[in-house]
């Protein structure tokens, strides 16, 4: 056994800035990023560590993954092959939250179990988004979930988190340099799915406790059952009257067919009619997204139409048509994720000017419909497309956000609100998945670093022109960079001052004559899962694996279970947002750290619990 360290005055540093960040992240006195670029400065300035060193997690394995895989996964969102991944879940899940939720955490999970989690959960990023804002779901509900299976899904095989595919070479390192206590025991390396049964208990485990726990452990966001579609508040006071939402009604069968404008919809009701979704081959549905007045409601067509609660009441009473409650067949067509209301100014060049609408071919050309026109503090909801257009209307239009990014190139309009959404292109999906592809034969099958692998894919999404250049350094979450950068250089210290060594040291002493197997196995998940909060999974399992078969071996346990205990303890950090996935999570779910805290704290606690139960059952440890 080691004996005790002492104390030098740099351990005394580094347990204070250990102290100090816990401070800061808890009582949130500044950003999380701006923690992580404190300690780049105040380490080296302390002088634990050198300036180097400080800086060296900006060019790190993590770092460097994380901001290759963001840029993939915006590649294929962009191409919409992301939209698959939403589309089918969504068939799947309805619009159950627990069910969105279980799906898309088990998927991760999956996913992680043979490719790195910040990868698993920075690739479904995108299409979680898509999902959340078409079901209105608060995507605060779903994606710590998520993030938690992904670091759970890499102990289902020994290739899905660092901890694990570094378990075999320590391991054997140890065994070779204590032959002469092991005598002539060969040593025993674990295989690929040796770790399954407790993967899969953990992640069957994270999924039931989110499923009954949810209400008391993840943010109370309260989520609008009727969102409506003008987001913004100047908009919302002009033309709010009588344009409010978009609704989704059913054709009955006994409705007799007739052309759109005989219907007179707009001058009745001051609604618009913007999709008509009419039946195809094998119940296959066909979509009209900008209808022309000469197209033809018949039975069985579904259609959706931007207007407020009274109007559309009235159209579907008299026309004899089933409103619906909320949208279903025409969610995502009409979802705020891909379309939506723009006001556009006419320019005093435009080539509208003097023409009507319905003389300019506007629908036709620029597949968008126009809702209303306000001109000299009157807005006009009648007859719209047969007003001659001056310099200075304000047409209020609805349509596919890229549509309005294709208008905006026109230069016939000055939009009033920065457009929403991007222009998809989805002939280059194929270009964006054989990037990714690239990537994982890269990493899985040639063994290249990671970090190389995954940039060899986010470079070539620029090269294919998926991406430029711009779009991909947009892409990327920089207060995720700039916080694990900076939490790397806290876990240097740790290992290079001894302060970890001497916290794990004075443990193992505290308990000494007290460690029966079953104790000690609690002892090394409790000080890995903390150390892993503190420093990176891998100094972390470093460290301890041969701490931890050194301490089996006193008290008469197996050391292989000792290190695999390790291996997968050191994916237990939840509580803190230190771990790369828990950091890129954090902007887009809008969490605090009190979130992690307490979704967190449970998690770890189960996470404890179901490793030791499944180890003394299916594992042979014995008390």
């Amino acid at each position: 056994m080691i004996p005790p360290l002492e104390m030098t005055s740099d351990m005394m540093i580094v347990f204070g800035f250990l102290v100090f960040v816990t401070i800061l992240f808890v009582f949130e006195v500044i950003r999380v990023d701006m923690v992580g670029l404190l300690m780049m400065v105040l380490l080296p300035l302390s002088g634990v560590i050198t300036g180097s060193q400080a800086i060296s997690g900006l060019s790190s394995n993590a770092v460097v993954s994380i901001i290759a895989v963001i840029i993939i996964g915006e590649g294929l969102d962009k191409t919409g092959v992301m939209n698959i991944f939403a589309r089918h879940i969504i068939k799947y899940a309805g619009k159950s939250e627990v069910r969105i939720m279980s799906l898309i955490a088990g998927t991760v999970a999956f996913i992680s179990s043979f490719m790195q989690n910040i990868g698993a959960a920075a690739l479904f990023l995108p299409a979680t988004n898509r999902i959340c804002r078409q079901l209105n779901v608060p995507i605060s509900r779903i994606l710590i979930p998520m993030g938690f299976c992904a670091v759970i899904g890499g102990c289902i095989t020994l290739v899905g988190s660092s901890p694990l595919i570094l378990l075999n070479d320590l391991m054997a390192s140890w065994w070779s340099n204590n032959q002469d206590v092991l005598g002539d025991k060969p040593f025993e390396a674990f295989g690929l799915f040796s770790v399954t049964p407790i993967g899969i208990a953990l992640v069957v485990t994270a999924i039931l406790y989110f499923i009954f726990f949810r209400k008391f452990i993840l943010p109370k966001v309260q989520s609008s059952s009727d969102p409506t579609c003008l987001l913004d508040h100047d908009l919302e006071c002009t033309y709010g009257e009588e344009i409010h939402n978009a609704y989704e009604l059913h054709i009955p069968s006994n409705f007799e067919t007739k052309r759109l404008d005989e219907l007179k919809i707009r001058p009745l009701y001051h609604s618009t009619v913007i999709c008509i979704c009419k039946q195809g081959k094998r119940d296959s549905r066909v979509r009209v997204t900008v209808p022309a007045r000469a197209d033809i409601i018949e039975p069985g067509d579904i259609v959706g139409v931007i207007s407020n609660a009274k109007h559309i009441k009235n159209l579907a009473r008299d026309m004899g048509w089933e409103l619906c409650d909320e949208l279903n067949t025409l969610n995502e067509v009409l979802s705020p994720d891909n379309a939506g209301i723009a006001e556009a100014i006419v320019r005093p060049r435009a080539e509208l000017v003097g023409k009507t609408l319905h003389q300019a071919y506007f629908r036709k050309i620029f597949q968008v419909n126009p809702l209303a026109l306000f001109r000299r503090d009157k807005v006009f909801y009648e007859d719209i497309s047969e007003t001659k257009i001056q310099v200075g209307d304000a047409i209020l239009l609805f349509g596919q956000w890229e549509k309005f990014h294709l208008l905006q190139r026109k230069k016939n309009f000055a939009f009033t609100e920065h457009i929403q959404g991007e222009i998809m292109h989805p002939e280059k999906a194929g270009f964006a998945v054989s990037c990714l592809a690239l990537a994982l034969v890269l990493a899985l099958g040639f063994k290249v670093q990671l970090s190389i692998a995954l940039l060899a894919g986010a470079v070539s999404m620029i090269l294919t022109r998926v991406l430029t250049i711009d779009d991909a350094y947009r892409g990327v979450d920089w207060m995720t960079v700039f916080l694990l950068a900076g939490m790397i250089p806290l876990g240097l210290a740790f290992e290079e001052t001894g302060a970890a060594l001497y916290l794990s040291t004075g443990v193992t002493h505290l308990f000494h004559g007290y460690l029966t197997p079953l104790i000690l196995f609690l002892v090394i998940g409790f000080l890995t899962s903390f150390f892993t909060l503190v420093t990176s999974n891998v100094g972390a399992t470093v460290l301890l694996i041969p701490l931890a078969m050194n301490m089996a071996l006193q008290a008469g346990a197996d050391p292989r279970m000792a290190a695999l205990l390790v291996a997968v303890a050191a994916s237990n950090t939840f509580i803190l947002p230190t771990h790369q996935v828990n950091a890129l999570i954090m902007r887009p779910g809008g969490y605090k750290v009190k979130d992690y805290v307490r979704a967190g704290t449970g998690m770890t606690l189960l996470y404890i619990f179901v490793v030791m139960t499944i180890m003394y059952f299916f594992y042979g440890i014995s008390a």
